[in-house]
């Protein structure tokens, strides 16, 4: 038998007919008809080969999550390098991409793809991980941080509390409340919503990718536990793969410091909006920046603007205040220097002041934004209310009167037309806008 099937592969090249030929027990001659009369097998179109390093799947569960990994491997999200004729993965060294989603394969829409920090910062941050604890150049992630008496008290843990989150560098963690971490925990939107404030449906491996979001950049949980939907100004979390997370696109601030005068102005009434909004809302929470740039904030193609990067956002429980006790907020560990400096100074809760993000936007951004673009006496102005703003408001009152101040300066500047989509035609019979 073995002899027969020797020679008949010597005489049948095709790998499809010597198949045809042993199913059917036939000679090569009937397989021939058989394969003719058959359908042809269709073109297999190139596809990506994701590698798990690139997502970095290879170091979970030293990562953010893996909701969105199955979108990934079905092609149905794309770095725009997809829809080029040479089809290849994006450099692995670049902190952000712009890609494509789908629910249908038919329509797509814009996405940003993430990580949480540089490559550069992680692959130190692994090193960093590996020397600290096991004293050796390379390790299990997992395995590593799984030994750590932080974690320990993770999985022994039935609720998020305070001293569980003590000494975290993230802002989001500074003066933490038990409203905040049950917040936290009850909308972890990388497990199935369970709706508790109790951690029983986290799994231990699930435990330790919040932590880790936690430690390296809360970003993703910021979107989670504040979504878009409800009326907060980020961006919508589609969810996380490796250490790539995917949210809504949208174009960084910097795009627009040359736009025309009426598109700055729109622009500067919205950022003062935000900073409203996370001054004073329905939750009383205080949301505070600890830095701004020119890609802290976003706008959609609608022309909505929105909080793009929320790294470096503060939270203050206006109900509940801080509940670390003096002492845990410099508690340092090897999950509070994943990213930054261990030696990092910390920045008391209480020497924020509700003009502290104004200040800021006044110092880097508004002057950017809107110097230059208006006739002398609206520029004068603006430009003095800039200046005294960003010296600290002096004397003129809070952040409130200091917002509506150059509101109402903004306000008359602005028009009504279809490059305002996400407020036309409604600017046209609402005084709102």
């Amino acid at each position: 038998m073995g002899r027969w099937i020797c020679c008949l592969c010597s005489r049948v090249a095709d790998p499809l007919m010597l198949l045809l030929v042993l199913a059917l027990g036939c000679n090569p001659s009937t397989a021939a008809a058989a394969a003719a009369a058959s359908p042809s097998v269709p073109h297999v179109k190139p596809s990506y080969s994701f590698g798990r390093t690139f997502l970095g799947l290879d170091k979970c569960n030293a990562c953010i999550g893996t909701s969105i990994c199955k979108k990934f491997f079905k092609e149905e999200i794309r770095f725009d390098t997809w829809l080029s004729s040479h089809l290849k993965l994006p450099p692995s060294s670049l902190l952000s991409y712009s890609g494509n989603y789908t629910d249908d394969a038919k329509s797509w829409r814009l996405v940003d793809i993430t990580r949480l920090t540089s490559k550069y910062q992680h692959d130190r941050a692994d090193k960093r991980i590996c020397t600290s604890l096991l004293r050796t150049r390379s390790c299990s992630l997992e395995r590593a941080l799984r030994r750590t008496q932080r974690f320990q008290k993770w999985l022994r843990a039935k609720r998020l509390t305070p001293d569980l989150v003590q000494g975290l560098p993230s802002p989001l963690l500074r003066c933490p409340s038990q409203r905040l971490l049950d917040r936290i925990v009850r909308r972890y939107a990388e497990v199935p919503d369970a709706g508790s404030i109790y951690m029983d449906h986290l799994t231990d491996r699930d435990k330790l990718r919040l932590l880790y979001t936690l430690a390296v950049n809360s970003h993703p949980i910021l979107l989670q536990i504040f979504p878009d939907v409800e009326g907060w100004p980020f961006p919508r979390y589609l969810g996380s793969c490796g250490r790539l997370l995917v949210s809504a696109s949208t174009r960084p601030l910097r795009d627009f410091f040359g736009a025309a005068p009426e598109v700055a102005a729109d622009l500067a009434l919205q950022l003062l909006a935000v900073l409203r909004s996370m001054a004073t809302n329905d939750l009383n929470y205080f949301f505070y920046f600890t830095h701004v740039d020119a890609g802290t904030f976003g706008v959609f193609s609608n022309g909505h603007l929105f909080i793009r990067d929320a790294s470096t956002l503060g939270v203050i429980d206006k109900e509940e205040g801080s509940q670390l006790i003096d002492g845990q907020q410099e508690y340092k560990d090897i999950f509070s220097c994943l990213t930054v400096d261990c030696q990092s100074a910390f920045v008391s809760c209480d020497s924020i002041r509700d003009q502290h993000s104004l200040v800021m936007v006044c110092q880097d951004l508004l002057p950017k934004l809107l110097s230059g673009k208006f006739l002398p006496p609206v520029q004068e102005s603006i430009d003095a209310f800039l200046r005294r703003c960003a010296r600290g408001l002096g004397d003129g009152g809070g952040a409130s009167e200091a917002m509506a101040e150059l509101a109402g300066i903004l306000k008359p500047l602005r028009s009504c037309d279809s490059r305002f989509a996400y407020r036309y035609p409604d600017c046209r019979y609402s005084d709102k806008y």
